[in-house]
C-alpha cells in the first residue's frame, strides 16, 4: 500500500456519518417595485419606470444623451462589444445598456448572466451602466432569487448599485473600482 493509498483509507475511516440538513424556512419578504427602488436608491442607483422595454431608447436618450461610446444589444449602440473585444476598445465605452434577469428587493440587486453581458468585463468597466428589468422579475430576497437561479449553471453576478468604497477614512466614493452610476429601467 503506497503512502497516498494509507492515508486516503485513513480519511475514509474517520469519516463522520451524515446528518441530515436541517429545514430551512422559506423567508418572505416585501418583493415590490417601491421596496427595490428605494433600496437601490439607498445604494446609490436610480430606477425609472418604464410602460414598455420599447421605451429604453427613450430613456437612454433622455438621461445619457452627452456620452459618446454606448455598447448594448438592447439600444443604439455605436461600440460592438463581444466576448474577443480587447480592454483598449471596452475601456472606452461610457456607458453600456444590458439586460438583468432577477431583481432583489431585500438588496437592490440584479442577477445578470454572462449571457447578457456582452463580455465579462463589459458591466465593470463602464463609465455608466444601466440595466432593463421585467417587473415580474423582482424577487422579496435572495433566498427566493436563488431558487429561481437553479439548474442555471453559468457564470453571473448580482450587481448592486454603482461601484463604491468607504476603505479610506470612511470617506464614501462612487464609481471607485467600477461604474460611477447604475440606473435600472424597470418595465
Amino acid at each position: 500500500m503506497t503512502s497516498r493509498e494509507k492515508i486516503l483509507a485513513n480519511i475514509a475511516s474517520n469519516k463522520p456519518s451524515l446528518t441530515t440538513l436541517p429545514n430551512v424556512p422559506i423567508f418572505e419578504g416585501d418583493g415590490s417595485i417601491e421596496r427595490f427602488k428605494t433600496v437601490l436608491d439607498g445604494i446609490g442607483g436610480r430606477t425609472i419606470e418604464l410602460s414598455s422595454k420599447a421605451d429604453c431608447q427613450s430613456a437612454i436618450d433622455t438621461y445619457y444623451s452627452d456620452l459618446k461610446n454606448v455598447a448594448s444589444n438592447i439600444v443604439k449602440a455605436n461600440v460592438e462589444v463581444n466576448l474577443s473585444t480587447s480592454k483598449d476598445v471596452l475601456e472606452q465605452i461610457d456607458l453600456a445598456v444590458i439586460q438583468g434577469e432577477i431583481g432583489v428587493a431585500e438588496n437592490g440587486t440584479i442577477w445578470v448572466p454572462e449571457s447578457n453581458m456582452l463580455n465579462r468585463a463589459l458591466p465593470f468597466i463602464t463609465q455608466h451602466l444601466v440595466l432593463v428589468l421585467e417587473k415580474k422579475n423582482i424577487v422579496a430576497n435572495m433566498q427566493q432569487a436563488y431558487d429561481k437561479l437553479k439548474g442555471a449553471g453559468s457564470y453571473g453576478v448580482f450587481i448592486a448599485g454603482p461601484s463604491k468604497t468607504a476603505d479610506i477614512e470612511q470617506s464614501l466614493v462612487i464609481g471607485a473600482h467600477g461604474a460611477r452610476s447604475m440606473m435600472v429601467l424597470i418595465y
